[in-house]
């Protein structure tokens, strides 16, 4: 007797009802066990096993191997964080000095490499995910410096996945995770504009309880150092107070002196070889430029011929 074709069966499951299409598999084959795991298949499954009384015993698949990594990534809340290669938090040499900062320093490392098998209870289990995650943060504050973290890390700077800077004048430019801290426990993340270079703090509230420990105060300078190309040109602009168009006063006079220090600022820093540039630069070029060009006076000599012109109609 051949065997019938299973695949017409399973098209006709959702005839019997909810009960007997439950018991189709992942596989596309139909077990016994599922079979006998109903009490009354009503008879519309009679008939149905009558019709098809071929059946396949499928062996349980194992469970899938836990990743915490994979995990502590995909978690709300943990979006700043960068993957860690395992090979990376297998060398102790990067782990060094840190089984002084972590509770259950061995168990959370066999629980960040996924080699933990100790049978504990709820309550020491807690202690042991919490110290885990904590020790993750730390190593992960010194991956991110390395070639691999700074890579991972661009690719998420590039997807703006760290937020936009709410600068105005900043055109919503990317911002970067950073710490005011190096030591754990002293202040929360910050987020750190290339344009402005000012830090603000994470809107949401799970990013706001992150640790600034767990990426450190060198990870923007150090990603900017081996990737220049993806500094923005700085700006000069800024938001000038006014009443009625006139700039205020108190306000007028800081801006003077932000102008006057930036000149200084950039004197001092040319004269030891360092060249800085603004947007405003390019634009002040183009228009020496324009009025450089062949065939076009300049304002200096229109002024003087016109001088000129006006004391010979004098002298007539």
């Amino acid at each position: 007797m051949e065997s019938p074709d299973l695949t017409s069966a399973f098209e006709s499951f959702s005839d019997f009802g909810p009960s007997v299409s439950s018991i189709w598999s992942e596989s596309g084959v139909y077990s016994r066990s599922a079979w006998d795991s109903l009490s009354d298949p009503g008879p519309s499954g009679r008939a149905l096993r009558n019709r098809y009384p071929y059946f396949i015993s499928l062996p349980q698949l194992p469970k899938a191997k836990p990743n915490f990594r994979a995990q502590f990534i995909s978690s709300r809340g943990n979006e700043y964080f960068c993957e860690i290669d395992e090979e990376y938090l297998t060398d102790r040499f990067n782990l060094t000095g840190l089984n002084t900062e972590v509770p259950y320093y061995q168990y959370a490392l066999d629980l960040v490499t996924d080699v933990f098998d100790l049978d504990a209870d709820d309550e020491l289990r807690e202690q042991i995910e919490k110290s885990a995650r904590h020790l993750y943060g730390l190593v992960h504050a010194r991956y991110i410096v390395t070639t691999r973290g700074l890579a991972k890390m661009v690719e998420k700077y590039k997807k703006g996945d760290f937020g936009k800077c709410p600068r105005v004048m900043c055109d919503a430019n990317t911002l970067l995770p950073m710490g005011q801290h190096d030591i754990a426990n002293m202040s929360t993340v910050r987020l750190y504009c290339s344009k402005c270079e000012d830090i603000y703090n994470p809107k949401s509230s799970r990013h706001a309880s992150i640790d600034g420990a767990y990426f450190g105060s060198s990870f923007p300078s150090m990603l900017f150092q081996v990737y220049p190309a993806l500094l923005p040109e700085k700006s000069t602009r800024r938001y000038e107070p006014r009443i009625y168009g006139f700039r205020v006063h108190a306000s007028a006079a800081l801006a003077r002196w932000q102008d006057r220090y930036r000149e200084e600022t950039r004197t001092r820093l040319r004269d030891v070889g360092v060249e800085v540039r603004y947007i405003e630069d390019s634009e002040d070029e183009e228009l020496e430029d324009e009025e450089d060009e062949p065939g076009t006076e300049s304002k200096e000599v229109r002024a003087s011929g016109d001088a000129a012109s006006g004391r010979m109609d004098l002298g007539n």
